[in-house]
């Protein structure tokens, strides 16, 4: 049994995973996550929604005018509309858990 030498030899061993959920990563310097937008700077140019190469953000209107919803199971997570944004108005954050049980939970309003 060949078998044996390798399991004992690993039985004491760090184990090489992490137990996600109950364990987090810890998240890397630049990570792209889920965007955070920042109503209050928005100026409704809808530059966002035109330059997003997933076609993940579409424009709506509201009480203060035009401003973007974000559909996060489009989303590759390019940061263009973080880039592009004039005013600065749509931030990525390190939030990288991104789930859930319908798609209209993954519209991020």
């Amino acid at each position: 049994m060949a078998m044996e030498p390798e399991l004992i030899r690993h039985l004491f061993k760090k184990r090489a995973t992490v137990l996600y959920p109950f364990e987090k990563l810890k998240v890397p310097p630049g990570l792209r996550g889920v965007q955070r937008f920042f109503r209050e700077k928005c100026i409704g140019c809808g530059i966002c929604a035109r330059i997003c190469p997933a076609k993940a953000i579409e424009m709506v209107e509201d009480e203060k005018g035009k401003r973007p919803i974000f559909y996060l199971d489009r989303c590759i997570f390019c940061g263009e509309c973080e880039e592009k944004c004039p005013k600065k108005a749509i931030k990525l954050s390190e939030e990288y858990e991104v789930a859930g049980y319908t798609k209209e939970q993954l519209i991020h309003r």
